[in-house]
């Protein structure tokens, strides 16, 4: 069943970069997912059609402020696996968080 993960940030930008590094760990794990970047408000209108959602470090302030609109695990992606786009690490943190 495919895992959907819904990667959050200020604008949606820097975490394309990352949702990148993400698919291609995935593809090579031979992992079926759907991951996606948005801005936090774009984001808080879809939480409810996502596994899980991952916070860039910039917007970490929203992590409470998420938990209380949905009852799907939120988690602040880690500076260090965040800015060196560590994909494969952002990837097992969430499949982490979804079992």
């Amino acid at each position: 069943m495919k895992k959907k993960i819904l990667l959050v940030c200020s604008a949606g930008m820097s975490t394309s970069i990352l949702m990148k590094k993400m698919t291609d760990a995935a593809q090579l794990m031979n992992i079926d997912v759907e991951i996606e970047a948005k801005a936090m408000a774009e984001a808080q209108q879809v939480l409810k059609d996502w596994d899980v959602i991952l916070l860039g470090p910039q917007v970490k302030f929203l992590e409470a402020n998420f938990k209380t609109l949905t009852d799907k695990p939120v988690a602040v992606i880690t500076a260090n696996i965040y800015a060196l786009g560590k994909g494969k690490e952002a990837l097992e943190l969430a499949l982490n968080l979804i079992k």
